[in-house]
């Protein structure tokens, strides 16, 4: 990967407040296609704000900073602007929808994510999706990408499913939308060590030169599955530390406090 080229996602000295309170203090990452980046840091240190805001959560407040997707700013964006415009997240924590077929919530946000901007003139505008038959043979051949049964398309998305069916279900909507950038918040959160190699093989199949990958955690365990280039440590709203692989193994061993202590000396 070619450091020359031109990050799809640069943010930029973004701050964020939720109801008043400042929880991103001046953070700047870049991601490019091709990349895996892991943003590590211990709870309360702003992980999950990060990625809500990178989608236009309404609950967190940009006060300054940038975020750019593709060279333009996405801040005035709504959430299904920006996923229409190649941004992902793969949720901690993904809701149940109780009587909407995993296949059909698929088809649907598949076929808003290819259909054409709204007109700025007065015409109707076009509607454009993937017929039935070919969706069905697209879904078939990312479930077996994946290695997941068929049956999985036909149940209620996430309704009664195990955590680990819920994260796998992520993964799926992943292969079908195929973003340019991908965001994993704790992806690996309440999954048990087969569960995640499973969700961790669905990531490492998809990833390749067309996505650059975001993988948020606390903990190394999922980095041992997911190999990333580049590691981010986060400790109170800003990135303190970057480095490749080795910082996620020497977290492991060593955890927090000596960042967090490094910190607050270079910041008397």
């Amino acid at each position: 990967m070619s450091s020359s080229q031109k990050p799809e996602l640069i943010v930029e000295e973004l701050h964020v407040a939720v109801e008043g309170k400042e929880i991103l203090k001046g953070l700047s990452l870049e991601v490019r296609k091709g990349e895996i980046h892991a943003l590590m840091g211990p709870n309360g240190s702003g992980k999950s704000t990060f990625a809500n805001t990178l989608m236009g959560h309404p609950r967190y407040q940009v006060t300054s900073g940038d975020i750019r997707f593709k060279g333009e700013s996405v801040l005035e964006l709504e959430t299904d602007e920006r996923a229409r415009s190649g941004l992902f997240m793969a949720f901690q924590y993904p809701v149940a929808i109780p009587g909407v077929s995993v296949a059909n919530f698929l088809r649907a946000a598949l076929n808003a994510r290819l259909a054409p901007a709204e007109p700025t003139d007065d015409k109707m505008p076009q509607r454009r999706g993937m017929p039935p038959k070919e969706f069905r043979a697209l879904l078939r051949e990312k479930m077996a990408l994946l290695k997941m049964d068929d049956s999985f398309a036909t149940r209620y998305l996430n309704d009664g499913f195990s955590g680990g069916e819920k994260k796998r279900a992520e993964i799926l909507q992943m292969a079908l939308l195929k973003p340019e950038i991908a965001i994993m918040d704790e992806t690996d959160s309440g999954l048990d060590i087969d569960a995640l190699k499973v969700v961790s093989d669905g990531v490492n199949t998809l990833a390749g030169p067309e996505v650059g990958v975001l993988v948020i955690t606390h903990y190394n365990r999922i980095l041992n599955y997911i190999k990333p280039q580049f590691v981010h440590v986060m400790l109170d709203g800003r990135i303190v530390r970057s480095g490749g692989p080795e910082l996620a193994v020497e977290l492991e061993s060593r955890g927090y406090d000596w960042l967090r202590e490094a910190a607050e000396v270079g910041t008397s």
